[in-house]
């Protein structure tokens, strides 16, 4: 693994260029996994690997790059998480990684309801500008969140 210059760190652009393809699905399966051990052909007939010797190939890239450890037992554990790449943009819910626009789109679309909901109740005619830059906020962060979770490795 390589280290960054001023600390003992791993090197996020080195992390970054080797952390793609099929050892990113491998990394991402075993994020997922709620124990984040998993083993040969777990990963093979979860990932649909044609052989299991793919799986050991990209978990030892991963091995190699500090991310998890091979344990005596033959299974891998996650050592490290690290956040690079499209990973930057995701965060943990339990065992779930979901994309970080989602809270902020759950809130603004809980928000633009709830002044819609006291608009009517109070028999008021909403703000033609409240409207339309709560819908446009709506629209913006909802696309966003869709297209990160399109754009997940697995």
């Amino acid at each position: 693994m390589r280290l960054s210059k001023s600390s003992q760190e791993p090197d996020l652009t080195f992390l970054e260029s080797a952390l793609k393809g099929k050892t990113l699905i491998v990394y991402w399966y075993l994020l997922r996994q709620p124990s984040h051990t998993v083993g040969i052909r777990e990963v093979q007939r979860a990932l649909k690997f044609s052989s299991p010797s793919i799986a050991v190939h990209h978990l030892e890239k991963l091995q190699e790059l500090g991310l998890v450890k091979k344990k005596a037992t033959g299974e891998y554990v996650l050592e490290g998480e690290v956040k690079v790449g499209i990973l930057r943009f995701f965060t943990r819910l339990g065992r779930f990684l979901v994309p970080r626009y989602l809270f902020y789109s759950v809130l603004f679309l809980t928000m633009f309801i709830a002044y819609l909901t006291l608009c009517a109740v109070n028999h008021l005619v909403p703000n033609f500008y409240a409207l339309v830059f709560g819908l446009a906020a709506n629209i913006i962060l909802w696309f966003e969140t869709f297209r990160l979770w399109r754009a997940r490795p697995l």
